[in-house]
């Protein structure tokens, strides 16, 4: 970590009205840098503006717009947190089919992020931090909490392959710029989990099998003090932005339903689950590998609001 005064930057977050851009923007601005920050929709520029940044209407699918606004803004950075996932884009949440819930968002991961990076040397940004994944994902073999050193678990042959290798484009094409790719835990936080709570709270959010799979989470305020980190250091490389306290769902899942103020979840066998939620929701519960956030830690410096979900969770959802 560096102790170096960080100079003010110029900072262009693509997807900065998404729930973590939502949280990143304002860190970014009260750290005294220029935010230029992108939506989709142009209701949406005012939205960004009252978070203090200048508000721009880009498409990351259309590399001419992406061209046109990144030269425009003059960036010192760029942050890459395009997705497609909110209901707005995506419509109701199918974990059963994760090709076709996360079609648009493979998109972004792979040609959004061929646009930046092209904006990127055109215009002569030096320095890229993009959005990857670390919740479950993790090669399942060996332990059950992982670094950055081991592999991420592709699902082949599962309708979530398509959407690993979508992850696997953004970690090898930053790589080859020389940014850094922050692979963040399940999010919560404002925003992040409501779809979530809404099953847990009618029941509908079950245990598989014995709920031995790990799961990592992070809070959307750490997720982005992580990536503030990130863009002032000049981070290269993967960095596993999750919590302290990475956790089979037997742990987690009744924690979150009792923080919703709801009953247990039920608990419903493998073959079961199958059926009705598809291969990944099987995989995440049962067999899920989380994730060690030591090198963050030790290389950006970064310190966490939220160690642990237990406590997050709690703060998030419990009585006010």
């Amino acid at each position: 970590m560096t102790t170096e005064a960080v100079m003010a930057m110029r900072v262009f977050v693509a997807g900065g009205s998404g729930v973590l851009g939502r949280r990143l923007v304002p860190q970014l601005v009260a750290a005294g840098h220029e935010v230029t920050a992108t939506t989709t929709d142009p209701g949406r520029r005012g939205l960004l503006e009252g978070l203090g940044a200048t508000g721009v209407v880009m498409d990351g699918l259309d590399g001419a717009s992406v061209g046109v606004a990144v030269a425009a803004a003059r960036p010192d950075a760029i942050v890459h947190q395009m997705t497609a996932i909110s209901a707005v884009h995506a419509g109701k949440p199918d974990i059963r089919h994760p090709d076709r819930w996360f079609a648009k968002t493979n998109r972004l991961r792979t040609e959004g992020t061929d646009h930046l990076l092209a904006a990127a040397r055109a215009t002569g940004v030096p320095h890229v931090v993009a959005q990857g994944y670390a919740s479950w994902n993790g090669i399942r073999q060996g332990g059950w909490v992982k670094t950055e050193d081991d592999p991420l678990d592709t699902l082949e042959g599962t309708a979530a392959h398509a959407g690993m290798l979508a992850m696997r484009h953004v970690e090898e094409a930053v790589a080859g710029f020389g940014g850094a790719v922050l692979r963040y835990g399940a999010f919560y936080g404002p925003g992040a989990t409501d779809d979530q709570v809404q099953l847990v709270r009618k029941r509908q959010y079950p245990l598989v099998g014995r709920g031995t799979g790990y799961s990592s989470w992070v809070h959307l305020d750490d997720a982005a003090s992580a990536t503030v980190l990130a863009v002032e250091q000049r981070a290269t490389g993967v960095f596993n932005i999750v919590d302290d306290e990475p956790a089979p769902a037997s742990e987690w899942l009744p924690h979150l339903a009792a923080c919703a103020g709801a009953k247990p979840p039920l608990r419903v066998p493998a073959w079961l689950a199958r059926l009705l939620a598809g291969d990944q929701a099987v995989t995440m519960m049962t067999e899920g590998r989380g994730f060690s956030n030591a090198k963050a830690k030790r290389e950006l410096g970064w310190r966490l609001r939220y160690p642990s979900w237990r406590q997050g969770f709690q703060q998030e959802l419990g009585p006010r």
